[in-house]
């Protein structure tokens, strides 16, 4: 199939289905006319994709991640050294999380100490 057509079946654009190419990710075959032809298992390999992005992994770790995918949604087979990436990937999702917290708890601070001029016209 072509690139229209996988990008129609899977829901995502030919230029984020170039962009994986790109990075990688899709590798589809090319035509003499230079078209590129994607097989069925690139449907499901679009949607292992956006399944693992939706999990916050980057484009380079769901590349190293891709040859333990079976499934759209996917599964991840024990592969090596696969639980220490996806626990290195969770313990820096949580430190991002910790710096937003305080972040937000200093920014509402500062909501709080604020004085509104508007606020004294209103009343």
């Amino acid at each position: 199939m072509r690139i229209g057509e996988l990008a129609r079946l899977t829901g995502v654009s030919t230029r984020l289905l170039r962009y994986y190419e790109e990075q990688g990710l899709l590798q589809p075959t090319r035509t003499t006319a230079g078209y590129r032809e994607y097989g069925e298992e690139d449907t499901v390999r679009v949607w292992q994709i956006r399944s693992l992005l939706a999990a916050g992994l980057t484009t380079r770790v769901i590349g190293e991640l891709l040859p333990c995918a079976t499934g759209p949604v996917p599964v991840l087979e024990a592969c090596p050294d696969l639980l220490a990436m996806l626990r290195g990937e969770l313990a820096d999702l949580d430190a991002r999380i910790d710096d937003l917290t305080s972040s937000r708890l200093a920014l509402s601070r500062y909501l709080d100490t604020a004085h509104d001029p508007g606020a004294e016209h209103a009343a």
